[in-house]
C-alpha cells in the first residue's frame, strides 16, 4: 500500500511539472567508465605479443586476403626477409598488418621468407636506431630484402592488397616503394598474378 501512495505521488508531481512548464531536476550525471589503457608495444616484437593488444584479433577476423595471393606466398623463393614496422595504436597497422597474418594462416601458417616485427611509438621516434637506419616515416612500413639489400617496400596502404604487393616484391614483379600515398611519389605498378 505505501509503495502505491509513492507511486501516486511521484506520478501527480510528474505530471504537475510538465503541466506548469517547470522543468525537470537535473538527472544524475553519467560517469563513464575510464579508458583502458593503450597497450604500445616499441622495439622488436612477436606476432604473439601484438595480437594481446585489443582489437586486433578482430581486426584479423575481419580481413580478407585474396586467396590466390596467399598461396603464392607460399611458393616464393625462400631467403627473403621482410621487416614489418607497425605501430599497435596505429589503424593502417590494424588493417594491413593483420590481413597479411590471414592470408599466411591461409596458407597453412608457414613461408619461405623470415618475418620481423618492430613496434614504433606514437611519435614515430622509438626504436630511434632501427627507424632512422631504415628511413620509416609512415606506418605500417613492410620492407622486403634479399641478401641484405632492399628490394622494395610497402608503405602504409597497400595499392593491391598486402598479400598481393608482398608476394610482388618477393618475387621481383616489383620494385621500389608501393604505397598510395602520393608525397612518396605514384604508386608502382606491377602485373597481378
Amino acid at each position: 500500500m505505501t509503495v502505491k501512495i509513492l507511486l501516486l505521488a511521484l506520478s501527480t508531481v510528474t505530471v504537475l511539472t510538465a503541466l506548469s512548464g517547470a522543468a525537470e531536476p537535473p538527472a544524475t550525471p553519467l560517469t563513464a567508465k575510464p579508458a583502458a589503457p593503450e597497450t604500445v608495444l616499441v622495439g622488436a616484437t612477436t606476432r604473439e605479443k601484438v595480437e594481446e593488444v585489443p582489437d586486433w584479433m578482430q581486426s584479423e577476423v575481419d580481413a580478407k586476403p585474396d586467396a590466390a595471393a596467399a598461396q603464392a606466398l607460399g611458393t616464393v623463393a625462400p631467403g627473403a626477409e621482410v621487416t614489418v614496422f607497425l605501430g599497435t595504436w596505429c589503424g593502417d597497422s590494424r588493417r594491413e598488418v593483420p590481413r597479411l597474418w590471414k592470408a599466411i594462416d591461409a596458407e597453412g601458417g608457414t613461408v619461405p621468407f623470415q618475418i620481423r616485427y618492430v613496434g614504433v611509438d606514437h611519435d614515430k621516434k622509438e626504436p630511434a636506431a632501427l627507424i632512422k637506419a631504415n628511413d620509416v616515416r609512415y606506418l605500417p612500413t613492410f620492407i622486403v630484402r634479399r641478401g641484405g639489400q632492399e628490394v622494395g617496400r610497402i608503405v602504409e596502404t597497400s595499392p593491391h592488397g598486402v598479400e598481393q604487393d608482398l608476394l610482388a616484391l618477393l618475387n621481383g614483379k616489383a620494385s621500389g616503394i608501393l604505397t598510395t600515398r602520393t608525397d612518396l611519389g605514384p604508386a608502382s605498378p606491377h602485373p597481378q598474378g
